[in-house]
C-alpha cells in the first residue's frame, strides 16, 4: 500500500524472533524449557495480535526446526510442561504465600497460572501444529542464517555460505517461497557481506549504524543502497530505546518484576517492590503504547520527505521479560492509524522510500555496538575452537569426506556456530551451560570426521542440509 500524499513517512516494527537449539539439551534450569516458556509466553499469545498486521516477523530456521518437532514427543514434553510443571509450581507457591500471611501474592500467582492454561487451550486448537499457524499469519516473514550465527565471525566463506544458504532454503521449504528479507543475527554487519546475501536472494536486511550516523540523526531513517543490490535499513535506536533502554517502558514500577523471583521461579512482584496488578499494568501499557506513537510520530515531522523509523525487537522480549508486551504491541497498532501514523512491512516502506547511497560502517546491536559480546578474552577459547572446527570440517570435504559422516559433522558445526553460547557466556546467564553445549558439540564434530559418532542428537536441527556449500571452488 503506498504511502499517503504529503506523507512524512512510516513505522516499521521488526521482530527478530530466535531461540538456541535447547529442545532435547538439558531442561532445568537451562534447556528445553526455555523453548516451552518462549512458546507458552510469547509464540502463541503473539499469534492473535499480529495476525494480518503491517508488521516483519523474523523467524530463525533453528526456532523453526524446534517448533516442527512440536506436532511429535517435543509437543507432549510442552504438555507435560505447562500440565504437571507450570500448573503445580503455581499452586505450591501460591499456598506457601497464604501460609505466610500474603494473600495478595497468593492471588495473582494463582491468576498467572492461567496464561498456562490459556497456552494449553490454544496449543490443543492447533492439534500442536505451530508452524502451520505461522505459515497461515498474513504478516511478513523474514528468515536468518541456520543457527543464528554471526556472520563476520565466520573463519570462511563457504562457512558463511553453508549458513546462509541452508537459512534460505530452510524458510523456502518452510513457507513455500521468499520475499528477499534477512535478517543479520545481532544485527552483525563488515562490509561485503551484502554479496554473501546477494548471491542466496536476499533483498534487504538491517543494520546498527548508531555510532556511524549519531543517536537520533535523521539519517537512521533512511534506507542505504548497496552495490551488490541488497538494501541495508538502520534500526533506529531512538525509538528502540524507549522499550529496551535502561529507562524505557518495562522498568516502570507498575509492570512485572522480571527478576524477583519466589521459590518456583515465579514472578508476582512488580517492579516497585509491591504486589503485581495486571489492571493497572494493562491500562500502563495503553498509555504507553500513545507515547510511544507519539514519540514516532514527532520522529518523522518536519523531514522535507518520507523517513522509515524501523524499530527492531526481539520476539522473546514481548511476553516474557516484558510480561505486558503484547498488550502493549496490541495497542500500538490500534494507536498508530489512529494518530496518522502509516504501519508498513518493511518491504512495503522500501518500495516508497528511496534509499541513499553512502559507505557502512562495520557494526552489531550489542552493547558497544561491536563485536566484543562475542569476539573477547572472556570468550577466546570459544570462539577460537568454533573457527577451528569450521576449517577442520572445510579441511575433511576437500579431502573427499562425504555422506553421513561429514553431515553430521556440518550439523554440529552449525550448532557450534550459534551466537548464542557466546552471548551467554559474556553475560554470565546461565552457569556453565553454554560451555557444556559447545565442548559437546565440538566432540561430536570430531568423533564424526573421524568416524566414531554415536547416534545423532541434534534430532531435527537443519533437517534436508546441502553440503555442496562446502566443496563448492
Amino acid at each position: 500500500m503506498p504511502l499517503r500524499a504529503n506523507s512524512r513517512g512510516a513505522l516499521a516494527l521488526v521482530l527478530h524472533s530466535h531461540m538456541p537449539y535447547v529442545e532435547g539439551f538439558g531442561t532445568w534450569p537451562f534447556g528445553e524449557e526455555w523453548l516451552w516458556e518462549a512458546v507458552a509466553t510469547v509464540y502463541l499469545p503473539l499469534l492473535d495480535v499480529l495476525r494480518g498486521q503491517p508488521v516483519t516477523l523474523g523467524l530463525t530456521p533453528v526456532l523453526c526446526d524446534q517448533l516442527e518437532t512440536l506436532t511429535g514427543d517435543a509437543g507432549d514434553r510442552f504438555r507435560a510442561f505447562l500440565r504437571d510443571t507450570r500448573s503445580v509450581v503455581h499452586d505450591l507457591d501460591a499456598e506457601a504465600l497464604e501460609s505466610e500471611g500474603k494473600p495478595e501474592l497468593a492471588g495473582e500467582l494463582r491468576r498467572a497460572a492461567g496464561d498456562y492454561t490459556r497456552a494449553d487451550t490454544a496449543f490443543e486448537a492447533l492439534g500442536g501444529d505451530l508452524m502451520g499457524a505461522l505459515r497461515q499469519l498474513g504478516v511478513e516473514l523474514w528468515t536468518s542464517t541456520a543457527t543464528h550465527a554471526l556472520l563476520p565471525l565466520l573463519a570462511t566463506d563457504p562457512g558463511r555460505r553453508l549458513q546462509v544458504g541452508a537459512g534460505v532454503a530452510s524458510h523456502e521449504r518452510r513457507f513455500g517461497g521468499w520475499g528477499g528479507g534477512f535478517w543479520l543475527p545481532e544485527c552483525g554487519y563488515e562490509p561485503g557481506l551484502e554479496r554473501d546475501l546477494a548471491e542466496y536472494g536476499a533483498r534487504c536486511f538491517c543494520v546498527d549504524q548508531t555510532e556511524a550516523l549519531g543517536l537520533g540523526s535523521p539519517d537512521q531513517l533512511t534506507p542505504i543502497a548497496t552495490e551488490a543490490g541488497p538494501v541495508a535499513v538502520p534500526i533506529d535506536w531512538q525509538t528502540i530505546q524507549l522499550i529496551w533502554g535502561d529507562h524505557g517502558y518495562p522498568s516502570n514500577a507498575a509492570y512485572r518484576d522480571y527478576h524477583g523471583r519466589t521459590r518456583y521461579d515465579l514472578k508476582p512482584w512488580a517492579n516497585g517492590g509491591q504486589p503485581y496488578d495486571h489492571a493497572v499494568a494493562l491500562g500502563l501499557a495503553r498509555e504507553h503504547a500513545r507515547d510511544f506513537v507519539a514519540n514516532v510520530v514527532e520522529r518523522l515531522a518536519g523531514r522535507d520527505r518520507p523517513g522509515l523509523v524501523c524499530c527492531a525487537l526481539d520476539t522473546e522480549l514481548i511476553g516474557h521479560w516484558w510480561y505486558e508486551g503484547p498488550a502493549f504491541l496490541a495497542a500500538v497498532l490500534e494507536e498508530a492509524p489512529a494518530a496518522g501514523l502509516e504501519l508498513v512491512t518493511l518491504p512495503a516502506g522500501l518500495q516508497e522510500i528511496e534509499p541513499a547511497e553512502h559507505p557502512l560502517a562495520p557494526s552489531s546491536w550489542g552493547r558497544a555496538k561491536d563485536f566484543s559480546t562475542w569476539d573477547s578474552p572472556r570468550v577466546a577459547e570459544l570462539a577460537f575452537g568454533t573457527r577451528a572446527a569450521e576449517l577442520r570440517t572445510l579441511a575433511a570435504a576437500s579431502s573427499g569426506a562425504a555422506g553421513a559422516p561429514l553431515e553430521r559433522a556440518a550439523r554440529e558445526l552449525l550448532a557450534l556456530q550459534a551466537s548464542d553460547w557466546a552471548f551467554m557466556a559474556t553475560r554470565e546467564l546461565a552457569g556453565d551451560y553454554p560451555q557444556q553445549r559447545v565442548d559437546g558439540h565440538l566432540a561430536a564434530l570430531q568423533a564424526a570426521l573421524a568416524g566414531s559418532a554415536s547416534e545423532a542428537a541434534l534430532r531435527n536441527l537443519a533437517p534436508q542440509l546441502d553440503l555442496s556449500p562446502l566443496v563448492a571452488p
